[in-house]
């Protein structure tokens, strides 16, 4: 199957540390994934919850489809997540014991159907986000020195 990304969530990695990630469905009308498809949606500020049982994502922003008149639904309404009963009871009892978070990282279609990608992930604290900065800045200046070698030679 090909996996063409829709929507990503750039600040997902940067403040929280993912132990885990998983794929689940997710609940649409027609106007929301022709919305999608012409990739008009936001996932920076989205966060996922269990509530009653059941995987919610909150925050998620798809514009309204500009044919779609009487049909479009509210941009930040909540969507249910589909996943299996027994994933979500693992991440019930991670998120209440470890006090970890659902994060959604990506958005994209896996053939004709709609998957996000959810990290299981604990926020960082500001002197973590320093450190992968650091981290990040000393890869990039041996690459780029690596790079100066071999023109050299």
């Amino acid at each position: 199957m090909s996996k063409k990304i829709v929507a990503t969530n750039p600040t997902a990695r940067h403040n929280y540390t993912i132990e885990d990630t998983y794929e689940a469905g997710i609940v649409l009308t027609g106007t929301e994934i022709k919305s999608i498809r012409n990739g008009k949606v936001n996932l920076k500020d989205s966060y996922a919850n269990i509530k009653n049982g059941e995987v919610f994502i909150y925050g998620m922003h798809i514009s309204p489809y500009e044919h779609g008149n009487i049909y479009n639904k509210d941009p930040l309404r909540t969507r249910k997540l589909l996943l299996t009963r027994r994933e979500i009871n693992k991440l019930t009892g991670l998120i209440k014991q470890k006090g970890l978070t659902l994060v959604p990282i990506s958005l994209y279609f896996n053939g004709n159907f709609l998957k996000i990608e959810l990290g299981v992930g604990k926020g960082k604290k500001l002197y973590d986000k320093r450190q992968d900065i650091a981290k990040k800045d000393a890869e990039r200046r041996i690459q780029k020195s690596m790079r100066a070698n071999e023109k050299s030679l």
